[in-house]
């Protein structure tokens, strides 16, 4: 409602994806067994949107179209489990836990927040943030790391009237270069790691002490409604 209220009647330039660890004082739950029902029918390439739902991943599901909202945030993991993540310098971080997925509007306000499970991948939340974001504000670009590179991911925020400027994996040895007006926007990107740093270090996000999905989202929920409301009675810089 804080969102709807202050922001709804702005144009939002940039709106920047990603995701953080949440760690809590919980022990992680061990991944059920997945039963295998025999041999999955194949399909042909390029025949892909004739799968049943159920066929596809849980990405290209969210892409079809035929999933509500409410139905992709449902089908997301929430117990506690182990994460992992690659660091700026290279090397694997694990830790025991949640995951925490914001957009982030020019501004460092947030717009819309989803928590999982630790080991789900940034790319499966992708979708429904963008959904979330889109009901809730208007934006023109939608920023992300390298985690989310995929062609259904951008294909989604085409749709929804966005410009999607995702940084793309090393091939091999070779990196490939953003185009420099890209480049330059992207900068922009790191209003999202400002606002995780303000939520841990001000807002709570470090001193958690409870246990559970429920009760660790309305934990945090408070903490960045609070530090929403900061931002936007910040004054704006001169000029």
């Amino acid at each position: 409602m804080l969102i709807e209220w202050t922001q709804r009647e702005r144009l939002i330039g940039h709106i920047s994806r990603d995701a953080t660890a949440i760690e809590v004082p919980e022990k992680p739950r061990p991944k059920p067994k997945t039963a295998t029902s025999g041999p999955q029918p194949r399909y042909r390439k390029g025949r892909e949107q004739a799968r049943p739902v159920e066929q596809m991943t849980r990405l290209e599901g969210q892409c079809s179209g035929s999933l509500t909202l409410p139905q992709m945030l449902e089908e997301l993991p929430r117990a506690c489990d182990v994460g992992c993540k690659t660091n700026s310098k290279g090397h694997k971080a694990l830790w025991i836990s949640y995951k925490l997925h914001v957009d982030v509007a020019d501004g460092q306000i947030p717009i819309s927040g989803v928590l999982t499970s630790a080991s789900l991948d940034d790319s499966q939340v992708a979708v429904p943030l963008a959904e979330m974001t889109a009901q809730r504000v208007t934006s023109l670009y939608d920023q992300m790391d390298r985690g989310y590179e995929s062609h259904l991911i951008g294909e989604h925020s085409r749709k929804l009237g966005h410009v999607p400027i995702i940084d793309a994996q090393a091939r091999g040895e070779q990196s490939v270069p953003m185009a420099p007006h890209e480049a330059l926007r992207f900068r922009e990107r790191t209003t999202v790691e400002r606002v995780y740093s303000r939520l841990k270090q001000s807002f709570g996000g470090e001193s958690v002490r409870v246990r559970g999905w429920a009760k660790l989202m309305t934990h945090l929920m408070f903490g960045i409604l609070a530090l929403s409301a900061d931002q936007i009675l910040r004054p704006s810089p001169p000029g």
